[in-house]
């Protein structure tokens, strides 16, 4: 909703949660119409958004229950198959599956989309053009869904930022320098990549020379298993969707 009221969107939107505070909340953050009564709620609603956990996503479409008019539904829940989807609210509700980033906050988000087959196709321009609106959208087969899910979120960035900061701060940098030099390394460094389009091992060749300090650090984190330990870490996140599926 953040990201949507700063690009300027104006369609009515109806909100149900089942925390009556959180309602009023929203209510007063963004302009939202609020519906404490969930089958209300669906009643009034030509796109569904279904942003809960996966573990509460059961439940809530038992509680919505059978749809007696056609509208296009899309989930939100991390690792929860179209298929399964289906089964719990099938026909006529037409589904699709979006993974969007934290960052859609300030409309810098990027936004997965996977589409039931036969979802109509203005239906899927509908739900392109909502998302696109919050930052990028990127439209993939459900069977990468997952791989997608554990590599984009900007949690890394996050965890970069404060790990590389902390270990600065270690070798005496203070706090705010410490910060400030970590951010360059990551944000503006992977900015000057996205908007020259040059070719990544060019860019990390210019940057860690041969013999230098920078290739010093790269070497040294390799060494010490880095890859290895970003892809069993990224493996375990993938286990941990694809439980989502089977439970």
């Amino acid at each position: 909703m953040a990201g949507l009221r700063l690009a300027g969107y104006e369609t009515p939107v109806v909100v149900h949660d089942r925390h009556a505070r959180k309602l009023q909340q929203l209510k007063r953050r963004y302009g939202v119409k609020i519906e404490p009564n969930l089958s209300r709620a669906v009643g009034q609603a030509s796109l569904l958004i279904v942003a809960v956990r996966p573990d509460s996503l059961d439940e809530l479409l038992k509680q919505i229950g059978g749809i007696s008019r056609p509208f296009t539904a899309v989930s939100l829940a991390a690792g929860v198959p179209l298929a399964k989807l289906r089964t719990r609210l099938g026909p006529p509700v037409r589904w699709a599956r979006a993974m969007p980033s934290p960052a859609c906050l300030g409309g810098n988000g990027l936004t997965a989309l996977a589409f039931d087959r036969r979802i109509f196709p203005a239906a899927r321009r509908e739900v392109k053009e909502l998302f696109a609106k919050v930052g990028s959208v990127l439209e993939l087969p459900e069977s990468q869904f997952d791989a997608f899910s554990v590599t984009y979120s900007p949690s890394h960035g996050y965890h970069a930022l404060a790990t590389l900061a902390g270990a600065a701060e270690k070798l005496g940098l203070r706090r705010k320098a410490a910060l400030t030099a970590a951010a360059h390394a990551l944000a503006d460094g992977i900015l000057c990549w996205r908007e020259s389009q040059t070719d990544l091992r060019d860019l990390l060749n210019e940057a860690a020379t041969p013999g230098g300090i920078a290739a010093t650090v790269m070497s040294s984190m390799d060494a010490d298993g880095y890859r290895r330990i970003l892809e069993r870490s990224l493996l375990n996140g993938l286990t941990r969707a694809r439980r989502n599926a089977k439970s």
